[in-house]
């Protein structure tokens, strides 16, 4: 009866000792205990954590005979398994010394017991780390295990320390039972609320991932093309389904662009912004939540609608400024989740990026339009996106070469945005193929090499405008971006009979005439040339498959009358 009554009494201890540790799994502290701890600020974590529960062990234990009934045990087997023999084996010297402070009978045969199960924890930890079975680590049974082992280490400790030999029998004889019970309970229990915690958490982590990787997909593209209605719309759709929320709404500054869900009779798209939430996130740029409770929600449209709570979260173009709202609602009888609202604002993020890659695109489409419009040299369209392309990667990792890139980029365009009848110097117009080049060269990295071989004294000669950068690239698109290997490209001047030529090769050797159309870049430059300098200039091909292909300028070397 006494055991009985004793066990009870120790059980109630336990049960303070897990609603502590419940407590603690709310928080961030409680996250470095859910894995193996192996780094130092962890292990001096864990350390401080199990320390402070072998402490408590002793100090709310039971006083009997001189001697202390308790689950100091919890502490010091727990911090040995989850943090290793090191800090175990200092929980348990921790817990130790505080108990042989405490004195009695049992003060030494308890303090080199605390060390031992501290240390037992740990060596467990060590020998299944040892064979890859970390996830044992973590079992409750093994946790419960390891722990009744412990205690009766501690019995055997003390029948052999503590004296006289009878007192402690007579002891042992009333604690035993109690303790092997309540400590293995405890500390079965204790892993089992790590586990809990731990295994909520990757479900919550994966959960977000998935979610996040799965909208992220299905939206791909949708803002990019153009933020309107329609887009909207599809947008609206996929995160309607894949949140599990009440509604979903897009607007513009102005009005609903899209709706769906709960509400969908009355929030009608086309209709202008009637929520004083919407135009306050909009005036203001910052997320709005009205929860129903702490801060009100009430439909603007409708008395009768049953959306209970919103998320308005701002959409972010050009130099940040806000050009619509995603809005998430639920109705009335649900809450909104950590995850969706988590997710609400990732989700705004990444459509603001579609956006406002959306508004970059055309703007450099309409610039491409507008002024470039291949001029005379019939600049590739696809190239600047390309070298936005090329840009947006050497961004990340290179600052410095992606200011130059900028700069070549920036040189490239304000030559293309002179007239075609122009006339340049040599020097002049190998800049303008060199920043092309360069930023080939970053779009190609090794599979591109680059020589240009142009005498200073050559550089003052003149030429019409944009005669070279249609055949170097042609001779990337055509010949070298076709090869498996390392493309090369060779711009070499020189003089001749009078005449001064311009060589653009490349190793690819693909070269084949084109008619029509298909040709014009290098039919333009070559009628521009004829009709500048008569038909005795012009251009030459020179092409052996496989190997090269050359092609020459023959241009005279007198400067000519504009």
């Amino acid at each position: 009866m006494y055991e009985l009554k004793l066990i009870l009494l120790l059980l109630q201890q336990m049960c303070v000792f897990l609603v502590i540790a419940w407590l603690m799994s709310k928080t961030r502290l409680f996250i470095p205990l859910m894995q193996v701890t192996v780094r130092l600020p962890h292990k001096l974590l864990c350390y401080i954590t199990f320390s402070i529960f072998c402490l408590m062990g002793t100090y709310f234990g039971l006083h009997i005979d001189d001697s202390i009934a308790n689950t100091r045990a919890i502490g010091a087997v727990m911090g040995g398994l989850l943090g290793g023999p090191m800090v175990g084996g200092l929980v348990g010297l921790t817990g130790g010394l505080h108990r042989y402070s405490l004195g009695g009978m049992t003060a030494l045969s308890c303090m080199i017991s605390t060390m031992a199960e501290g240390l037992l924890g740990g060596v467990l930890h060590a020998v299944l780390i040892g064979r890859g079975r970390s996830d044992k680590v973590f079992s409750p049974l093994m946790a419960g295990g390891i722990t009744f082992i412990a205690e009766l280490l501690q019995m055997a400790i003390i029948l052999l320390i503590a004296r006289p030999f009878n007192d402690a029998l007579h002891l042992v004889q009333n604690i035993a039972a109690p303790m092997l019970v309540t400590n293995t309970l405890g500390a079965a229990m204790f892993m089992r609320i790590l586990l809990d915690k731990r295994a909520m958490f990757e479900k919550y982590t994966t959960a977000f991932s998935t979610t996040a990787l799965k909208v992220a997909a299905l939206t791909e593209g949708m803002l990019r093309q153009e933020f309107n209605s329609q887009n909207s719309m599809k947008v609206a759709q996929v995160l309607y389904q894949e949140l599990d929320i009440g509604a979903v709404a897009i607007t513009d500054r102005d009005q609903l662009l899209a709706f769906i869900g709960t509400g969908d009779d009355h929030h009608l798209p086309g209709t202008p912004i009637s929520s004083s939430l919407t135009l306050k996130a909009i005036e203001s740029g910052e997320v709005v939540y009205a929860d129903g409770n702490e801060v009100p929600y009430r439909c603007s449209l409708h008395a009768g609608c049953r959306l209970g709570s919103t998320l308005v979260i701002p959409l972010r173009g050009e130099n940040q400024r806000v050009m619509g709202t995603i809005k998430l609602y639920e109705p009335r009888n649900r809450l909104f989740s950590s995850i969706n609202r988590t997710l609400g604002e990732g989700i705004a993020r990444l459509l603001s990026a579609q956006i406002l890659a959306g508004q970059y695109e055309r703007q450099k489409a309409l610039l491409a339009q507008s002024e470039i419009r291949l001029l005379h040299a019939q600049v590739n369209p696809h190239f600047l996106f390309n070298a936005l392309n090329t840009l947006l990667a050497v961004i990340r990792h290179d600052g410095d070469k992606a200011s130059q890139l900028v700069q070549y980029l920036s040189t490239f365009f304000r030559k293309n945005l002179k007239r075609p009848s122009e006339i340049v110097t040599l020097s002049n117009e190998v800049e303008h193929v060199n920043a092309y080049l360069q930023i080939e060269q970053a779009r190609f990295q090794s599979r591109l090499r680059v020589q240009l071989r142009v005498p200073p004294e050559l550089g003052h000669h003149q030429l019409p405008a944009f005669i070279l950068q249609p055949i170097v690239e042609n001779a990337i698109k055509h010949g070298t971006s076709q090869l498996i290997g390392c493309g090369e490209i060779t711009l070499q001047a020189s003089r001749q009979d009078g005449y001064l030529l311009l060589a653009i090769e490349d190793n690819a050797g693909l070269y084949q005439a084109k008619n029509g159309s298909e040709g014009l870049g290098m039919g333009l430059v070559d009628k521009r040339l004829r009709a500048h300098f008569g038909d005795d200039c012009g251009i030459r091909v020179d092409c052996q498959p496989n190997s090269f292909t050359r092609i020459t300028l023959h241009l005279p070397l007198e400067e000519p009358v504009c």
